[in-house]
């Protein structure tokens, strides 16, 4: 606990935007914020210019779910601050609303950066965002009722343009407003595709989700999951599967999404 406040402090003061909200995406070892002392390549996000500025929701996501679990267990009234500011940035400024899906990269006052080659959507981020908007939810102590329309719009959206109804499983990712190019079957996306599904079905009971998650858990059973020597292979489809593990591949996503439906499918008995 010692080690979570102190962290949780240090992005407090070193990374928070106090004037736009949520948290700067990048620092040189200093915790400069001057643009010109951050590392050639920004770290391989951006140029150096923009990069200090740069917002993404990705992290924002994975800082709303670290948030959900460190509010459980202090209760402590900035944190709950914090994580209300994350779920309304993931709910509402990193969703493009005249399509109902979401964009990954923003200008540090939110204005969304949709020049090639950000106009695109990761369906895995997007059906993500639903589940752990729950959670967060649930751990702030609010309903998800004014949010189930934004649920089964995201999900409606990755399904409409990157969900292989003949197969199982949903696709990496697609240009803004159109299919998916790139449909090879990434191993953290169904892993997501689980977890979202049983999360949608278990709220409000439409059993098209509960068909998603047989489908995609069905996928990973047949092609995704490596039963020869364990974990799940990185990637199925236009490629060659990588390494087993590596700086983007570990258990982390197919793990959390399994014991999450456990969880879930037992409270549902």
């Amino acid at each position: 606990m010692a080690l979570a406040k102190e962290l949780f402090d240090l992005m407090e003061s070193k990374a928070h935007d106090e004037e736009f909200g949520g948290y700067l995406e990048l620092f040189p070892p200093s915790w400069s914020r001057r643009p010109e002392d951050l590392p050639p390549g920004g770290g391989g996000l951006a140029p150096p210019a923009p990069v200090f500025g740069l917002k993404q929701m990705n992290t924002h996501l994975h800082l709303m779910e670290p948030m959900t679990t460190y509010y459980e267990v202090t209760g402590d009234d900035l944190v709950r601050a914090r994580l209300l500011e994350l779920s309304t940035i993931e709910s509402n400024a990193v969703v493009r609303k005249d399509l109902g899906a979401c964009t990954d990269r923003y200008a540090r006052d939110w204005t969304p950066l949709l020049e090639a080659p950000d106009r695109r959507v990761s369906y895995g981020h997007d059906i993500e965002n639903v589940w752990l908007l729950v959670k967060a939810n649930a751990a702030a102590g609010l309903p998800d009722g004014p949010l189930v329309d934004l649920y089964r719009t995201l999900f409606r959206y990755s399904m409409a343009h990157g969900w292989d109804a003949a197969e199982g499983g949903f696709y990496d990712s697609g240009p803004l407003g159109e299919d998916a190019d790139r449909r090879g079957k990434t191993w953290w996306v169904q892993a997501e595709g689980l977890a979202a599904a049983l999360h949608m079905y278990r709220l409000t009971g439409d059993e098209q989700y509960y068909d998603v998650f047989e489908k995609t858990l069905d996928w990973i059973m047949k092609k995704q999951a490596d039963w020869e020597h364990g974990d799940w292979h990185d990637y199925v489809g236009e490629r060659a599967p990588g390494p087993r593990a590596g700086p983007w591949k570990s258990p982390y996503h197919n793990g959390r999404a399994v014991l999450e439906c456990l969880e879930l499918l037992d409270e549902m008995r």
